[in-house]
Formats: structure tokens, sequence, C-alpha cells
């Protein structure tokens, strides 16, 4: 049986990479894991930064219980998203489920359709009157905090992605330190602003650089 990825990021349009990236950089460069990417269509989505992404799979092609987290990034026109009728239902599909699910900035708008937020305390980044014109968003359980962690859900507004990323990797289990990915404040030294490969590491770049040279 193939084995399942552990993580998954949901994109949409004008789904937004800043505010996920610091997490799954860490996910993937840090701690060698692989993420799959999930779309309601096997189509590009453009993000708002102007990258396209394809995603490997659809929602129709994965269940949210597959995933130990789901990361949902925010984006700057939520409305297509969250009238995506297959992408609400894969994450309906994750109600009842111990998978974590990761929302910053606009996405807890999306768990809050797919029923996922009732009775959860939760932040986000999406103006106060969008907030009020949807039933389905739980008004009395916003909380104006950068980052709230309730049970198997953890949102964050989008400014705070560095406190986000850090709250999810710590949930994960993952060691990132008190000061993850934040230099503010810190004075380096020349040594500590020089790096050096192990040599293990240095023999393996020189391997690869024979694949190159060896072609001349």
């Amino acid at each position: 049986m193939e084995q399942k990825n552990k993580y998954a990021v949901l994109i949409y349009p004008s789904f937004s990479l800043q505010e996920v990236t610091c997490l799954t950089s860490a996910l993937t460069v840090w701690f060698g894991e692989k993420i799959d990417v999930i779309a309601s269509e096997h189509k590009p989505y453009a993000s708002e930064e102007g990258f396209q992404v394809t995603p490997t799979k659809t929602v129709d092609q994965a269940e949210p219980s597959d995933y130990t987290c789901v990361i949902l990034p925010g984006t700057v026109n939520p409305l297509p998203a969250l009238f995506d009728e297959k992408l609400t239902a894969f994450l309906r599909r994750g109600r009842g489920t111990d998978t974590l699910f990761a929302a910053i900035s606009s996405a807890p708008a999306l768990l809050s359709r797919a029923g996922l937020l009732e009775g959860k305390d939760f932040t986000a980044g999406f103006f106060m009157q969008m907030a009020e014109t949807f039933p389905f968003i739980d008004t009395a359980h916003f909380v104006h905090r950068p980052v709230v962690e309730d049970g198997n859900v953890i949102t964050g507004i989008g400014m705070f992605f560095r406190e986000f990323a850090q709250a999810v990797l710590n949930r994960l289990g993952y060691d990132v330190g008190e000061h993850f990915m934040d230099t503010s404040g810190q004075a380096f030294t020349e040594d500590e602003l020089t790096f050096y490969w192990t040599e293990e590491d240095y023999q393996e770049f020189l391997q690869e650089l024979k694949e190159f040279t060896d072609k001349d």
C-alpha cells in the first residue's frame, strides 16, 4: 500500500503563499516532510502573489483523515473558495476526525462554512462586516488574538504568519525553539554568519557536482 503523506495544503483562487510558506518550508526543508497540494480541480491556480501552482490531488482524490494536518492559506478574494461546494464537502468530511486543521487570515471562514468551528474559539484576518454577513460564522467565538488554538483547530491572523507556523509546528511535535524564524533584537558575530557544510554534506555536494561537470 502506498504510504500516505502526513500534510496537505488546500489552494483556491488568489490564495496567499506568503502566509503559509513559513510553515511549509519548515516542514519540508527542516524536517523532510512531503506535502500534498489539494484543490477542487486539477488545473493551475494563481496565488495572490502571481505564482501559478498546480495541485497534486483534487478533493475527490483525498480525504481529510488521510492527513495529520490540513493547512488552509488565506485569500484576498475569499468568495470563490467560500462558495466552492466541492471544497466545502471535502472539509466537511473532516468533521469528527483527529486531523489538525490550520487556517490563517480569511481561511477560518471556510472552516466555519464546513461546520468545523462549531463551538470552537477562533481568530481570523477577515473584516468584521464579512463575519456579520454570513450566519455560519459564529462571532460569539471570534477571539481577537494573533493565534488561537481550540481542539483540533489552529487559526491565525495573516500578519502573524510566523507565530501561526510556530504554533502548528509545536502542536505537531517539532522542536523549533523559542525564537522560531525570529532574529529581531539579536546580534550576530562574524563566526555565526559564516557557514560550513558537514564533511558528509560536502562530499554529497561534490558527488552531485560531478553529474554536471562530467558532461563537459
